[in-house]
């Protein structure tokens, strides 16, 4: 049988269904929002490590000129090595016929070997695996077979080492090492360019007359093993064979490229979803507690009646917890489906996994759902116990009014300016600053997350345009296989359709300065640079002084430099010279640690004539197609791209993921501001609905009473608004300065278009909130008004 205070909870819940809806999503958006980003980072992370762990990802690389089998034995004697793979890796060109110009890709060759047992392992998705006798047959990355719809079957064509050969794909195959894969000079992922194969090992060695020998290896390390010590031990064996520097996993560039775009979803997996919980839990435990003072009367009567504090506390307590739990269920449900949608967006698009798989962690929904509950309790006690601790008679009373006193406008002589509708207004707002100081920062709150869930975009859209648009002025970028002589962007520059040619110089390199160091990349610039600016995060220019090196601010930070002091800059290119140099000044740059140096002092390290290995192209846009085709043919060159290429392929990729971020979190901040508001307005109402219906008793009209009431909200509204906007600011610093300072930078960089957007809908809420209301108000009851207890 229900008891009376189970049919009081179900006639509460049926009075009250608008503010338990809105109450309820607000819990449902918080939750959502965290293990939408939580899980789907968490399920991503998995995935990664388990294919990494399942094909043998190596621990250590290293690229080199050419050396002779028999060095793969000093390479094993290293302290540390447990197993050193050697092969042959070069670079490939593939011409289709639905491209403009041949892709520039990687060719690796493979050992016929049992299952799982060399590292960095193909897993093949279709097809089979090459037949050794065939020196024809290859494995093509996926990523690039289903951007041109190839399959197992297809035949392709390929230049290797200048031979145009034919081929046929046996297998479409996944690779730990070409997760993301990238052409030289490339600037962003696109698999329709970027080609992959694998073939007989002997025949491409022979191909490039690499019998015999390698140019590219690949450690597997012991537990517990110094990666830096075998870094320098590996870098000593093969420098006298043109080693180019061995890397550890972190520094690999599928496996950093990955690391980074991870990195960036963590930022905000760490940060937005934490924030949307926490304020909304807030927001509940303030809105339940307002909503549970409304109560007051009931609660000194059912404890006149003999109803034990336990009953009565546990009653409301169960109002609360349907509330609550209604939201979390909800919210579960929809952060398991966003989880599980955005996972299946990255591994079908971005990051090619053999067996992605999406899990929902007991944990995340353990802390979510516990922090909503349990704040809202908390509101909802603190509330309840109050009230139950006046005597019954005193608590049935409605509570004392506010002290009365003459108010500022009353002072200096403005009172007599307002309508009676007004003077209520102020009086209500000047004599109740604590209630109206809660309501607008509620709202604040709802507004700033508006403007954090939009934040990210701004920040990219802003580092795009200084990083591609004002500093990157060049139309093409041509990446050459080696450094050539300063004469070669000469004969570019002759080239049909090219109207202004220079060269750049980059050079890996350690940076040291006492104990500490850093690897990072040298690049040198002509003194009259006109297509490649260094440019600060907020688009300010920078020359480079003569005599020294400028290293990114964040660089100088890591190793404690300052404006004189001199670094030692180990090169990682020729003879790896150990070179000195004076730190000449430091630039914000908004990503990498780089160092920059005219071209000039960079010869006198690297003491050359002055060679280049980046040319940069202002062409005419219309020929542009066949400068490319023409650049591609020349053996010299490793890769061409274009910035212009780049902002479309952001726009298409990079972009598409920042907008499903921003579109999730955005709808969850336009609940949450709706939810609050309309909460604020309605508990406003409650409150005022005695003094609102006695004012109709003598005469005022529906919208007189009306204005009086929306004419608060709208003071609530307009102190929100300005709050929101510093709040929404300082939780995007916040939320941008838990990025990896190594990687990004970003800037801060609010469009007026963001809070334009967080103001629209902040007043829409405000404005669909009244008209709601209004239809409240227009019914108020005036004869229970008139029976009122004084």
């Amino acid at each position: 049988m229900i008891s009376a205070l189970d049919r009081k909870l179900i006639r509460d819940l049926l009075s009250l269904r608008g503010q338990v809806i809105t109450i309820a999503l607000v819990v449902a958006c918080g939750i959502s929002s965290y293990i939408t980003m939580r899980t789907a980072y968490d399920s991503l992370v998995q995935s990664r490590d388990r294919y990494y762990l399942d094909t043998r990802f190596a621990d250590v690389f290293a690229s080199l000129e050419r050396a002779p089998k028999p060095v793969a034995r000093h390479l094993e004697a290293i302290p540390g090595v447990s197993r050193v793979d050697t092969r042959v890796v070069e670079r490939v060109l593939v011409p289709l016929p639905n491209m403009p110009r041949p892709a520039s890709g990687t060719v690796v060759g493979l050992e016929p070997r049992e299952e799982g047992s060399r590292l960095n392992d193909v897993y093949i998705k279709s097809g089979r695996d090459i037949d050794p006798s065939r020196g024809d047959e290859i494995l093509l990355l996926q990523a690039f077979a289903e951007a041109h719809g190839l399959q197992p079957g297809d035949d392709i064509d390929a230049v290797v080492n200048g031979t145009l050969r034919p081929l046929k794909i046996v297998g479409v195959a996944l690779s730990p090492e070409y997760v993301l894969a990238l052409a030289p000079g490339q600037l962003s992922y696109d698999p329709a360019s970027v080609p992959v194969i694998w073939m007989n090992e002997k025949a491409l060695a022979a191909a490039f007359q690499m019998e015999g020998s390698f140019n590219n290896v690949s450690f597997e390390l012991e537990p517990g093993a110094n990666g830096k010590q075998v870094l320098g031990d590996v870098d000593a064996t093969l420098k006298a064979y043109g080693g180019f520097g061995a890397m550890l996993r972190d520094k690999q560039p599928s496996n950093y490229m990955l690391a980074g775009e991870l990195l960036q979803l963590n930022n905000m997996a760490g940060f937005v979803p934490y924030l949307f919980l926490f304020v909304a839990a807030l927001l509940v435990n303030v809105v339940l507690s307002r909503l549970v003072q409304l109560q007051r009367p009931e609660i000194a009567t059912l404890k006149a009646v003999g109803y034990t504090p336990r009953a009565i506390a546990m009653h409301y307590l169960a109002l609360v917890s349907v509330i609550v739990v209604g939201g979390a269920i909800l919210g579960v449900a929809l952060g398991a489906w966003f989880g599980s949608a955005m996972t299946e967006m990255y591994t079908s698009q971005w990051f090619r996994f053999p067996h992605p798989r999406y899990r929902l962690a007991p944990s995340a929904v353990a802390f979510s759902v516990g922090i909503s509950i349990g704040s809202a309790v908390v509101g909802a006690w603190v509330s309840v116990s109050g009230v139950m601790r006046l005597p019954p008679a005193e608590a049935m009373r409605p509570p004392a009014p506010a002290r009365y006193r003459r108010s500022a406008l009353e002072l200096v002589g403005l009172w007599d300016l307002l309508s009676p509708a007004a003077r209520m207004i102020w009086r209500e707002a000047s004599r109740r600053p604590l209630r109206l100081l809660l309501s607008a920062a509620g709202i604040s709150l709802a507004t700033g997350l508006l403007v954090v869930a939009r934040s990210m975009w701004d920040a990219m859209d802003h580092l795009m345009d200084v990083q591609f648009h004002q500093s990157m002025r060049e139309d093409l970028t041509v990446t050459f296989m080696h450094p050539v002589p300063r004469r070669a962007i000469s004969e570019l520059a002759h080239i049909p359709g090219v109207f202004y040619a220079e060269g750049l110089r980059s050079v890996p390199v350690r940076i040291e300065s006492g104990h500490r160091f850093r690897d990072s990349v040298l690049m040198g610039y002509p003194q009259d640079v006109r297509l490649r600016r260094l440019l600060s995060g907020d688009g300010q220019r920078y020359d480079l002084p003569e005599g020294g090196v400028m290293l990114t601010d964040k660089l100088g930070e890591l190793l404690h430099l300052e404006v004189g002091d001199r670094v030692t800059l180990k090169l990682r290119e020729g003879e790896w010279a150990t070179r000195q140099a004076t730190v000449t000044g430091f630039i914000d740059e908004p990503f990498g640690l780089q160092a920059h140096m005219r071209q000039t002092d960079l010869e006198r390290l690297l003491r050359d004539s002055g060679a280049v290995n980046t040319a940069l192209l202002h062409v005419d846009r219309e020929q542009s197609a066949d400068i490319e085709q023409r650049l591609k043919k020349l053996p010299a060159v490793a890769g061409v791209s274009s910035p212009h290429d780049f902002r479309k392929q952001f726009d298409e990729q990079s972009a598409a993921m920042i907008g499903v971020f921003t579109g999730i979190m955005t709808l969850f901040a336009a609940v949450i501001a709706i939810g609050v508001i309309y909460n604020n307005a309605r508990v406003a109402l409650s409150q005022r609905t005695r003094d609102l219906a006695s004012l109709r008793v003598l005469g005022f009209t529906r919208r007189e009473i009306a204005a009086i009431l929306f004419g608060e909200q709208a003071i609530q509204v307009a102190l929100a608004i300005p709050l929101g906007m510093l709040f929404g600011d300082w939780m995007a610093n916040a939320m941008m300065s838990n990025a990896d300072p190594e990687m990004y930078r970003m800037k801060v960089n609010v469009s007026e278009r963001t809070y334009l957007f967080a103001i629209a809908v902040t007043l829409a809420s405000a404005v669909a909130s009244a008209l709601i209301l209004r239809r409240k108000i227009d019914r108020l009851d005036l004869i229970g008004v008139l029976k009122t207890r004084e």
